[in-house]
């Protein structure tokens, strides 16, 4: 059976234009230049980040949904989610992490949506600390004349005045969409309500799934010779949190690595660079794939565990579908608007 399935997705990837045998052969290549030590190394750090993280969304299940969460589906759906974002373009994974979820706890998709944002405060604070440091420690970035302010007084009133107000309006105007939702979702993020769960059993396990992060790219750095220091760490992880949005290829293949090399100018060599991210994210995919499938098997098996991958996938792409469709509606109509009045 499995080598009838290795069979299979091996003509799989031929049709659509995946050269695999070429892929397992510069994976192989790019692992026999790391050492063991690091490739455990890395290994380890990726299963305490995975399950870390996994843990901060059991807690905020869990605390809503206490007879009907498990840790093996949680831990099982947050490992696949994390295997599908390393090979699908737009984050679709995540998607269907949400999916499962419904299914699995048999939650409405507000709710998840709810614990989901609840998810999100800890990797937005880290993430803003990112961007902030990295800003802080650009020279200049205090250098700043306001000479201007004083020789054009009123176009300065104008320009703050006007923002503040306009800040004001937008807030009035989607403020009680925002309230309308977080009615629909607050189920599903309960522990918000809760300072002391919330920071114990989802920020810190978050906070250490962060630091396991940064730990793993410290490790392959590490291995390719190029100094580790915090502030490299700092570089590399925004570059590849700017490479996540801009990403517009599966797992962002050819973005990051342009992000990272990037990053790096200042302490290693285009090709060291380029060697780093490669082996980063080839290594990465892999053992996230390993990871998911012997957590999926050990959750539902491997039966249950394709299905419920397979429709929760189908799912996530029409709900996907429908929000595009929805974004294009509200675009023609605000572009036939101004037509409508003219005439």
């Amino acid at each position: 059976m499995w080598l009838l399935l290795v069979l299979v997705i091996g003509a799989a990837a031929d049709l659509l234009g995946w050269d695999i045998s070429g892929w397992f052969s510069d994976l192989w290549d790019t692992i026999t230049t790391i050492s063991p030590a690091s490739l455990v190394g890395a290994v380890a750090c990726m299963i305490v980040q995975t399950t870390a993280t996994a843990f901060a969304w059991y807690s905020i299940l869990r605390f809503a949904y206490p007879e009907r969460t498990r840790w093996r589906d949680v831990l099982a759906g947050y490992a696949v989610s994390v295997a599908l974002n390393g090979i699908l373009p737009a984050n679709i994974g995540t998607f269907v992490l949400l999916v499962m979820f419904t299914v699995l706890i048999g939650m409405s998709f507000a709710a998840v949506l709810g614990a989901y944002a609840v998810e999100k405060i800890f990797f937005t604070v880290a993430g803003a600390f990112v961007y902030l440091y990295l800003f802080l420690t650009v020279g200049g970035s205090f250098d700043l004349k306001f000479d201007w302010v004083h020789e054009n007084p009123v176009a300065t009133v104008v320009v703050f005045g006007g923002g503040a107000l306009l800040l004001v309006l937008l807030v009035r105007r989607f403020w009680p969409r925002v309230v309308a939702w977080w009615q629909k979702a607050k189920e599903g993020g309960a522990i918000l309500g809760h300072a002391r769960a919330y920071f114990g059993r989802v920020f810190l396990p978050s906070f250490v799934g962060w630091v396991a992060m940064l730990t793993t790219i410290g490790v392959f750095l590490n291995a390719y010779g190029i100094p580790v220091s915090f502030d490299t760490l700092m570089h590399v992880a925004g570059g590849n949190s700017l490479a996540n949005v801009t990403s517009f290829t599966p797992g962002g293949v050819g973005v990051t690595q342009a992000w990272n090399v990037a990053s790096l100018k200042s302490v290693a060599s285009p090709q060291d660079a380029t060697a780093y991210s490669v082996a980063h994210q080839l290594v990465g995919t892999a053992w996230n794939i390993v990871y998911a499938l012997i957590l999926m098997i050990w959750a539902w098996g491997w039966s249950g565990g394709k299905q419920l991958v397979s429709d929760s996938y189908a799912d996530a792409r029409r709900r996907q579908a429908e929000e595009q469709e929805k974004r294009r509606a509200k675009k023609a109509a605000a572009a036939a608007g101004p037509r409508q009045v003219v005439r």
